[in-house]
């Protein structure tokens, strides 16, 4: 928390509740830093430098003190560069390597860093605060300006317990997330609360705030001669062994999830062939066979010989859960798929472990999703408009979704006949999924009117100028990371899910490397034909069974329907959507809302948008209920090692640095 006038210090109580309340992120240590005009706190989950990591940490002369949430998994080769320089560290930790690489570069020490990150750094020289955050936006971080004070966490839920911020929902964001399935960066759906974007830093100083982006995705076609196809499988094949090594950088035990997919088997393989890490693998089975790939699972775990456990999810797990999983990923969800994730990393925590290798990523920078198919099939399909064979392609498309396949190939040439021009648009990929899901707009109130320039695609999501170079592929993947991967699968089904039981996710296709090197692949090493992740399964080809590098992408999904409405219905539901909740609210629209509640619960089966739109109005009911209409944070946690660092009076002689455990007023207990 900082100071934008001169004022009072900050509470070392107010402190002390914020940390209370995301102790989920942080159980194993807190630390405090104040002095007169800021203060800086830090839930630890220790996983490198167990010992002497703690934060905040400061540099030397201690003009410079950080607090850090993440992992820096190039910090081994930084360091002994920072140490040539003359920089004397303290600790074993990667949070000393930012604030020493900081004292350097300043911002510019962003583009030396391979990790994900929110970084707080205070200059008690210039009186500046700078706030950073990864590249594709792995780690939350979130702000809110308000009465001279700047509140900054990795949760909403941390603002929320400074003086006099109150949580109230933001209509027309609420809007945007009907549309286009989540809130545009840098907005949320709640008022006045921003979140720093992927690939920005903020500056503070002298009451001004300024925000840059370091970093931007390119998918310029790339500028060396041209390589050949096994030049490129060798070139990613190495890449990712080694962003799978140096994520397994750790002083604890590290884990990965096992999908039953291409992406987390190979990465899974790469540990097993490449390391010489012990292997524990987790997954997630439904009793739902729709839903379920515990067969998948099962093959990839005997072949590579792990330990392997699963977690069973029913349709009661579901409903039972959703209101924590909404709690921790602080938005509204227009899916269920994050609560599962949810338990999964519960039974991580429970078994010992903290981290855990995963796959994500690899579908949005190596093509692996539908929607990028659906794309092509369509501008290929606009070129003959009259064709009556370009369309059966579409049959495509979509196997996870019933009766896709079969029995509905008029209906899809119908549907998407309609939606065939203008493939130059830079939004014409995602255009068919907004329009679709923008049917859910009539569940909000009426008198929530939108603005219809402040709705349009290229104002909620704008694209680069320099994407009119890009081919047609490169856009739709832009759009699919910018407005899907790291606004709920990294944030909302990832860290948030993992983190709420304290575990951290790692993704070696996430390393800023693989990234880079997949968005200069030609598209044809990506998608051949309708061929998905092909250079991705040509790799699979020499680590993973057959079965499993070969087997059609099956997108990851939950029940929604029958989670909420069935022999185990949950009774929070029939309480939050009856017309006097929903009045009280005053968010969604009661009639209607009312009459897709009668729809599923007298078991009709709901389409795939309406089911969505379940998921939205039982999430958005729940939001207001634990933000906006009363927030409890959680008891004060006891017994938490506290490293305090109290300079808030220092002018006067009255400063002081301690160890020890704040009481629950958040006044310092002295031992």
């Amino acid at each position: 928390m900082l100071n934008l006038r001169p004022g009072h210090p900050v509470e070392l109580a107010v402190l002390s509740s914020m940390l209370e309340i995301i102790h989920h992120r942080g159980p194993d240590g807190r630390g405090i830093y104040r002095d007169a005009d800021v203060g800086l706190g830090s839930a630890r989950l220790s996983i490198i430098d167990l010992a002497g990591g703690d934060q905040p940490i400061r540099n030397e002369d201690g003009t410079l003190w950080i607090v850090f949430n993440g992992e820096i998994f190039n910090y081994v080769e930084l360091r002994p560069e920072l140490e040539a320089r003359g920089h004397r560290f303290a600790t074993n930790s990667d949070t000393e390597v930012i604030l020493h690489l900081y004292e350097d570069l300043g911002p510019r020490c962003l583009e030396r860093l391979n990790g994900q990150f929110a970084i707080a750094i205070w200059d008690r020289a210039k009186r500046s605060l700078f706030l950073a955050r990864d590249r594709l936006g792995v780690r939350p971080l979130y702000f809110a300006a308000q009465a001279g004070t700047l509140v900054f966490a990795s949760e909403i839920k941390a603002l929320l317990c400074a003086p006099g911020l109150r949580a109230g929902i933001d209509p027309g964001v609420l809007r945007q997330v009907f549309t286009y399935w989540n809130a545009p960066s840098p907005r949320t759906v709640f008022e006045g609360i921003e979140e720093v974007p992927p690939g920005h830093y903020l500056s503070i100083r002298e009451g001004r705030i300024e925000s840059r982006a370091y970093w931007h995705m390119d998918f310029s076609a790339p500028q060396p001669e041209k390589r050949s196809p096994d030049e490129c499988l060798e070139e990613l094949r190495d890449l990712l062994i080694d962003a799978t090594r140096i994520r397994l950088r750790a002083d604890v035990p590290v884990g990965a999830y096992v999908s039953g997919g291409l992406d987390s088997a190979i990465t899974a393989a790469i540990i097993r062939n490449y390391t010489r890490s012990r292997l524990d693998t987790f997954s997630i089975a439904f009793d739902d066979p729709e839903f379920d790939e515990a067969p998948y699972q099962r093959r990839v775990a005997e072949f590579l010989g792990t330990d392997h456990q699963v977690v069973t999810c029913t349709y009661a797990d579901i409903g039972r859960v959703f209101p924590q999983v909404v709690w921790h990923a602080e938005t509204p969800l227009l899916r269920t798929a994050p609560a599962p994730m949810f338990l999964l990393s519960e039974q991580v925590h429970q078994s010992g472990y903290k981290v855990v290798i995963t796959g994500e990523g690899a579908d949005e920078f190596l093509a692996g999703y539908d929607l990028f198919k659906e794309a092509k099939i369509r501008a290929f399909w606009a070129k003959v408009p009259g064709s009556p064979v370009r369309p059966r392609l579409l049959r495509r498309l979509y196997p996870d979704i019933p009766g896709m396949a079969t029995g509905q190939g008029e209906f899809l040439a119908a549907f998407y006949q309609r939606h065939l021009a203008a493939p130059a648009d830079p939004y014409y990929s995602h255009a068919v999924r907004w329009k679709t899901t923008r049917r859910n707009l009539r569940f909000l109130r009426s008198e929530m009117t939108g603005d219809p320039e402040r709705e349009r695609p290229e104002t909620v999501f704008p694209v680069p100028k320099e994407v009119s170079g890009w081919t047609s592929l490169a856009r739709a993947q832009y759009l699919e990371v910018t407005t899907f991967l790291s606004p709920y699968l990294l944030s909302s089904q990832g860290d948030r899910m993992a983190m709420a039981h304290s575990v951290e996710g790692r993704f070696p296709y996430l390393d800023t490397r693989v990234v880079e090197f997949c968005n200069h692949l030609p598209d044809d090493m990506k998608l051949w034909a309708l061929r998905d992740k092909w250079i991705l399964r040509r790799l699979g080809g020499q680590l993973i069974p057959e079965e499993i590098w070969r087997r059609p992408k099956k997108p990851y999904r939950a029940p929604i329907q029958r989670s909420f409405f069935g022999p185990e219905s949950p009774e929070y539901v029939s309480e939050l959507m009856s017309e006097t909740c929903l009045r009280d609210a005053g968010l969604l629209e009661p009639a209607p809302c009312l009459q897709l509640v009668r729809k599923a619960s007298n078991g009709t089966r709901l389409t795939e948008v309406e089911g969505m739109a379940l998921a939205g109005l039982i999430s958005t009911q729940l939001l207001h209920h634990q933000f906006v209409k009363h927030l409890r944070p959680p008891a004060a946690v006891a017994g938490v090692p506290l490293k305090l660092v109290d300079l808030a009076h220092a002018g006067d002689g009255r400063g002081l640095a301690s160890e020890g455990a704040l009481g629950q007023s958040g006044a310092p207990v002295r031992g």
